[in-house]
């Protein structure tokens, strides 16, 4: 536990007793792949620090239609789980885990103390929460203005260039989810690509075979 909170960006500027405080109160809690981490309708959790595996951040419509709006990976910290400590937080988000995954939960009620009291604390979270918001601007540009051709090869470089993999290990499902598209456009374009020998699909992978064609579909 101390290994890990000293990896906060704000732990250095705490005081001993505002440290001692994060010691006791910060937990670490596991989650499977597929399960739900946050909503506007569960509990106000405070800060999330993703130790291990992956978060997807998304929107729900009362249709039932996700719109994936950013990805969070180990190392990476998230706010918008505390919108009961930054009231400017109005839209309701949902939360999953996209693979088994293992998060540090600083509670609300302590993050919220400690933004109070400690004016880098509060710095670093309106800092933190504009980022999240460039990220939901970024994706929204995304899914107005880029057709699916072109977001479907960026995400797919963007995952071989994550992973330092060429093979995308991905249900058409989840590729649509993360592009928030529908499963049967996604393996309709998969399947245009593969007949163009952009890629080789096989099941449950995807192997980039033309990334400069690729690239240039961007």
């Amino acid at each position: 536990m101390e290994r890990t909170l000293t990896q906060l960006p704000f732990w250095s500027s705490l005081t001993e007793q505002e440290q001692e405080t994060l010691r006791r109160s910060a937990f670490v809690r596991h989650y499977e792949k597929g399960a739900f981490i946050h909503s506007s309708d569960t509990e106000c959790l405070g800060m999330l620090f993703v130790l291990s595996g992956e978060i997807r951040t998304y929107l729900l419509s009362e249709e039932g239609r996700e719109v994936t709006l950013f990805r969070l990976y180990p190392g990476e910290l998230c706010v918008l789980s505390a919108s009961c400590v930054i009231s400017q937080i109005t839209f309701d988000t949902q939360m999953t885990a996209g693979m088994d995954t293992e998060v540090l939960i600083i509670p609300a009620t302590v993050i919220a103390a400690l933004k109070e009291k400690n004016f880098h604390v509060r710095c670093f979270l309106y800092e933190l929460a504009t980022k999240r918001f460039s990220d939901v601007m970024w994706a929204m540009q995304q899914i107005m203005f880029k057709g699916l051709d072109r977001r479907l090869a960026e995400f797919l470089l963007a995952e071989a260039e994550r992973t330092g993999s060429d093979t995308i290990r991905m249900t058409h499902e989840q590729i649509a989810q993360h592009i928030s598209s529908a499963r049967e456009a996604v393996a309709r374009m998969l399947k245009g690509f593969s007949e163009d020998g952009l890629v080789e699909l096989r099941r449950g992978a995807i192997t980039l075979r033309d990334k400069n064609r690729l690239n240039r579909l961007k």
